[in-house]
C-alpha cells in the first residue's frame, strides 16, 4: 500500500520562481547555457563559507557564499565537491570579500553544470532564505488546495453508479496521465486516461506483475519505475484479490503520492468481496469504528488477532484516517477529527507526516488495554519527537525481584496516598519522571502548558514532603508509581 494521506510534502521552489522574484535581484551567470530554469527544484538554503561544505550538505540546497576561503586554484575543486554533494544552485554573494564573482568560479560552475547565481550587494544572504521559504509556503498553499480538490474528486467519484470506472477517470485526469485496474492475470480490466510517453503502456502492465507475480507468497505491495522520462507506479489492492492499480504520469507533483493512495484506499474498498461472516464482521467492525466506539466495543467481530491498536497524529486531509490505515495494512480506522486510531494484525513501521504510537500485540478481549497502551505511546512519541513509538512492557529489575508483590503494592499505597485522589498530579509526576525531569518535553506530552508542569510537580512535592530533587526520591516515588 502507498504511504498515508499525510499532507503533501512541501513543494521545491524552482530556479525560475527564484530568479523572477523582482525584489532578491539574483542574475543567473553561468551553469545553465542551455537547460530551463524551471527544471532545476531548490528544496532548502544554506549559507557556508566552508572550504569544503561536502559534508555538511544533504542535496537540493541553494548553497550561499561570499567566498571568504575560494580561490582561484581552489575553484574546481569547490565546484565538484559542491556538485558531488547534489546542491541545486550555487549563490554569490558579491561582498564583502569580492567586489565580482570571480571568473574561475564562472568557468568551474560551467564545466560542472552547476547554476550559479549572482547575489547583488543590496540582497542579505538572510532576504535570499526568506525568499526561497515564501515561495514554498505559496507552492505548498497551492498544492495542498489541489490535493483536497482532487480528494473530493475521487470521493465524488466513488459515490457514482459506476465506482471503479469513475474513481479512475478522475485519478488519470488529477496526474495528468494514465490510471489502470489489472487482473490477477495481467489484463487491463479497466484503463483510462493518455500514455505520457512511448512504451509507457507496455512497461506498466510489465510493473503490475512484479506486485502480483504467480505462486508468490509474499510480494511487494507496491513498485515504481521511470521510462521515457514518465514515472510508472502500481499497487496491489487490499482484499485479497490480486488486482492491481496502475499509474504512470508525465511528472510527478508533491502531492501526487497522496492523491493516489487515496484512489488505492477506494479501489480497496470499492473492489473488496463483501459476502462471508468474516468479511462482514470486519465491515461492521469498521463501521463501529467509524462511529466513534471504543476499540474494545468492536472486539467480538474481530478475528482472533493479535492486534496492534495505533494512535496517530498528523494527517490532516478528509481521508488521512483511511489512508494510514491502508498503509498499515487495515480497514480499521476511526479519528475524532484529532487523533486517528487504527487496528491492525500486521506490524507497525512509521508512516512519512505522521507522529505515531502503537501498542503491544493484544488479543480482541484486551483491545481496551492496547487502546491505553496506544495513546501513552503516541504521548511518549511526541514528547521525544520519534515518529514511532511502540509500547513496551517494563522489564524485570532487580529491586522488583527483591520485594513482594504484596509488599510493593501497600509501599505503593502508602507513599502515594497524599496524591491518589488527583489522577492529575499522579499522571504528571509519572510522566515527568519517565521524561527525567523535563519540563518542556512533560507538558508537549500531556498538552498542558510548562507553567502547568512546574505549577503540579511543585504541589506533588508539598503533598508527598519530597525534595524531588535527590535522586533516591524519584527512585522511590518511580518505583511506588510502577507499582500502583
Amino acid at each position: 500500500m502507498p504511504e498515508p494521506s499525510a499532507p503533501p510534502p512541501t513543494p521545491p521552489v524552482s530556479l525560475a520562481a527564484l530568479l523572477a522574484d523582482g525584489s532578491l535581484g539574483l542574475r543567473l551567470i553561468a551553469g545553465l547555457p542551455d537547460a530551463p530554469t524551471e527544471r532545476v527544484a531548490v528544496h532548502w538554503v544554506h549559507t557556508s563559507e566552508m572550504a569544503d561544505p561536502y559534508p555538511y550538505l544533504l542535496g537540493g540546497e541553494l548553497l550561499l557564499t561570499a567566498g571568504v576561503q575560494l580561490t582561484d586554484a581552489h575553484a574546481e575543486t569547490y565546484v565538484r565537491r559542491v556538485v558531488e554533494a547534489g546542491a541545486a544552485a550555487l549563490g554569490f554573494g558579491v561582498a564583502p570579500v569580492y567586489d565580482t564573482v570571480p571568473d574561475s568560479l564562472v568557468e568551474a560552475c560551467d564545466r560542472h553544470g552547476l547554476p550559479l547565481l549572482e547575489i547583488p550587494r543590496r540582497t542579505p544572504f538572510t532576504t535570499v532564505a526568506r525568499g526561497v521559504w515564501r515561495l514554498m509556503a505559496e507552492a505548498r498553499h497551492r498544492e495542498l488546495r489541489r490535493v483536497t480538490e482532487a480528494q473530493q474528486g475521487l470521493a465524488a467519484a466513488a459515490a457514482r453508479p459506476d465506482p471503479v470506472p469513475a474513481v479512475l477517470r478522475q485519478l488519470a485526469v488529477r496526474i495528468g496521465g494514465r490510471a489502470v485496474l489489472f487482473a490477477p492475470d495481467g489484463a487491463e480490466l479497466h484503463a483510462t486516461g493518455r500514455d505520457p510517453a512511448p512504451g509507457s503502456r507496455t512497461a506498466l502492465a510489465r510493473l503490475a506483475r512484479v506486485v502480483n507475480p504467480p505462486g508468490a507468497a509474499s510480494p511487494p505491495t507496491s513498485a515504481t519505475d521511470t521510462v521515457g522520462g514518465a514515472r510508472l507506479s502500481a499497487y496491489a489492492l487490499g482484499g485479497g484479490q490480486g488486482l492491481v492499480l496502475g499509474v504512470a504520469a508525465g511528472g510527478r507533483e508533491a502531492g501526487d503520492h497522496t492523491v493516489t493512495g487515496v484512489a488505492v484506499v477506494l479501489l480497496s474498498l470499492l473492489t473488496a468481496p463483501h459476502q462471508g461472516a468474516a468479511e462482514a464482521g470486519r465491515s461492521a467492525a469498521l463501521v463501529r469504528l467509524l462511529l466513534g466506539a471504543t476499540p474494545a466495543d468492536a472486539a467480538p467481530l474481530l478475528g482472533p488477532g493479535p492486534w496492534t491498536v495505533v494512535h496517530a497524529h498528523g494527517g490532516d486531509t478528509p481521508f488521512a484516517a483511511s489512508a494510514l490505515a491502508a498503509a498499515l495494512g487495515s480497514a480499521l480506522a476511526e479519528t475524532d477529527g484529532a487523533t486517528v486510531r487504527v487496528l491492525t494484525d500486521r506490524p507497525v513501521t512509521a508512516q512519512p507526516g505522521w507522529t505515531l504510537g502503537a501498542s503491544a500485540p493484544v488479543e480482541p478481549a484486551a483491545l481496551a488495554e492496547g487502546d491505553t497502551q496506544a495513546e501513552r505511546a503516541l504521548r511518549h512519541a511526541e514528547a521525544t519527537r520519534a515518529d514511532l513509538v511502540h509500547h513496551r512492557e517494563p522489564g524485570p529489575d532487580a529491586l522488583t525481584a527483591l520485594v513482594p508483590p504484596e509488599e510493593a503494592a501497600a509501599h505503593a499505597r502508602a507513599r502515594l496516598a497524599p496524591i491518589a485522589g488527583s489522577p492529575a498530579l499522579t499522571e504528571t509526576l509519572r510522566t515527568w519522571l519517565s521524561l527525567h525531569g523535563s519540563w518542556d518535553r512533560t507538558a508537549v506530552a500531556l498538552t498542558v502548558h510548562r507553567n502547568t508542569v512546574r505549577h503540579r510537580i511543585a504541589r506533588c512535592a508539598a503533598l508527598l514532603n519530597a525534595d524531588l530533587d535527590e535522586a533516591d526520591v524519584r527512585m522511590d516515588l518511580w518505583f511506588a508509581l510502577r507499582r500502583l
